[in-house]
């Protein structure tokens, strides 16, 4: 009877040796050794008769020296994952001499692990006097890293930064995984200086790598200073470079409207405000002119009506941002009064050459109220006057001389137009008799 030795799963680290076994218990003589990969096909690795071939069809790998039927692959691959089956066949009579030899196949099937240790770690950082934002990347990995924060002492004392408020990404990218660590530190007010190192770690490769940084305080670095509109005094919001030189982007906010920042008459929006990569996630307060601010990540705003310039103020323990965000109404299509326009539309450019359907509704009804105020003095003084009566039968103005008209109180202006009888009778009325 023979037995095969071998690992269910075996371990390798990418650009190292990978090593599966498959030993036999009692060594026996071989007549044929296969190595074959199991995925949508069987794929052969390497071929082995002692009589003829010692075949690696594959050329990274090899028959092991151990024991010259386990299976070594160097420079191991990523794409050397996977399920692999040994088959060996051997010679055995049975401790029989006298008879002839038979052939014994064995196989084995196992799994092949490959890891790969961080390609890139990163550190990035956001600081506001004592109190830092750091961010720690580990790229290319597989499993995913780990990372812990140490804190080194002036006089060379490493020791864990316990109870850190943190926040862990892990994303996939294709088959390796990147992880991103954020913690927010306090440093304490006798601590002038403090060298903070991100440890990544990945056990599987046995691979540990630091990444340090040192801060003098006060450390502000590179401070952008933005002045408050609407809250106390101006602060420091701060943006640094990271150990590669590059600009550390985290600490833009961001803000998105929903439809749009130009949306027609009468339309409701939503403002949105983010800030990737800010630790801790700031608070953010909106307001517009003098009303009182409303909390959160987004502003409704109902029905919009006019162009309006809203506020937000984005603060963490770090600093303190505020951004105008104007919101405006799009003009309306008046194309259908315009000849010139064949399409439809209303072109910005031709707004210099003629008045849009409000200004000429404006010019007309106005100038309909300077007719009628005119018309009203001219047929009020004209009555005062009692130099033009208008005619009930012929419907137009004729003109009374002063013979027509005998007597005209001056104490009392006519209202109305009266007959030459009506003016007699009074005028007798008022006159006292001799």
């Amino acid at each position: 009877t023979v037995d095969l030795k071998y690992d269910d799963v075996s371990y390798a680290t990418v650009h190292q040796s990978a090593f599966l076994r498959c030993g036999m218990m009692p060594v026996q003589p071989i007549k044929e050794l296969w190595w074959s990969k199991i995925g949508a096909s069987e794929e052969r690795v390497y071929y082995y008769d002692p009589t003829s071939v010692d075949a690696a069809l594959m050329k990274r790998a090899r028959r092991s020296s151990r024991d010259n039927t386990s299976l070594e692959i160097y420079p191991t691959q990523l794409s050397d994952e996977g399920e692999y089956k040994c088959r060996i066949v051997v010679w055995d009579n049975t401790g029989n001499s006298t008879e002839p030899s038979v052939p014994i196949s064995k196989e084995a099937r196992m799994m092949l692990k490959v890891n790969v240790p961080p390609e890139k770690v990163e550190i990035t950082h956001l600081t506001s006097g004592r109190n830092l934002s750091l961010r720690c990347k580990s790229e290319g990995a597989k499993p995913p890293a780990d990372i812990l924060w140490t804190k080194t002492s002036p006089d060379g004392v490493e020791t864990e930064i316990p109870d850190l408020s943190k926040i862990r990404e892990i994303e996939l990218a294709g088959e390796l995984y990147d992880t991103a660590e954020q913690i927010f530190y306090q440093l304490e007010e006798n601590e002038m200086i403090a060298k903070i190192s991100c440890v990544v770690r990945h056990h599987n490769t046995n691979t540990t790598i630091y990444k340090n940084i040192t801060f003098v305080s006060p450390a502000i670095q590179n401070a952008l200073k933005v002045t408050m509109q609407r809250f106390a005094e101006p602060v420091l919001y701060s943006s640094s470079e990271n150990q590669d030189g590059q600009d550390n982007k985290a600490g833009l906010v961001r803000i998105s409207a929903d439809p749009g920042f130009k949306v027609p008459y009468n339309t409701s929006i939503t403002l949105k405000a983010s800030a990737p990569g800010v630790f801790p996630e700031p608070r953010y307060l909106w307001w517009v002119g003098d009303q009182t601010g409303i909390a959160g990540r987004e502003l409704r705003i109902d029905n919009l009506e006019e162009d309006k310039s809203y506020f937000v103020l984005a603060e963490n323990p770090l600093g303190r941002v505020v951004l105008e965000v104007p919101v405006h109404i799009t003009t309306p299509d008046y194309s259908q009064w315009n000849n010139s326009s064949k399409d439809g539309d209303v072109n910005e450019g031709d707004t210099t050459e003629g008045l849009d359907t409000g200004a000429i509704i404006g010019i007309v009804i106005g100038a309909l109220i300077a007719v009628f105020y005119i018309g009203f003095a001219v047929w009020y003084w004209t009555i005062r006057d009692g130099t033009q009566v208008f005619s009930p039968k012929k419907g137009k103005p004729h003109t009374i001389d002063e013979e027509t008209v005998p007597f005209r109180s001056t104490e009392k202006p006519l209202l109305r137009t009266i007959s030459t009888q009506t003016l007699e009778g009074r005028r007798s009325r008022r006159e006292p008799s001799i």
